[in-house]
């Protein structure tokens, strides 16, 4: 039997909103796993990994604001990774 274009449409439609709710369902999970970390384990898991990182010490409040701006873009981590990082260097 076979299927009409419009069935055809149909399926592939479907198909794709599955993928589309699977993927989203994916991206809230891992949005909250991120939420859920503390601003020292987003420090070790992202700027650790590329080279020794200096101590909090090292720079002043103003000065880490700064430094975690720059990194932001270097290390591709978002908005509240980097307030995260920045508020746990400058305890």
């Amino acid at each position: 039997m076979k299927l009409s274009i419009i069935n055809k449409l149909a399926i592939i439609i479907s198909t794709a909103f599955v993928v589309l709710v699977i993927i989203s369902l994916y991206a809230c999970k891992a949005s909250q796993m991120v939420s859920a970390k503390t601003g020292a384990q987003l420090w070790a898991e992202n700027c650790q990994r590329c080279h020794n990182t200096p101590s909090p010490n090292t720079f002043s409040h103003e000065q880490w604001e700064t430094v975690g701006l720059h990194m932001q873009s270097r290390a591709l981590i978002t908005d509240e990774e980097r307030d995260k990082i920045v508020a746990f260097l400058k305890q």
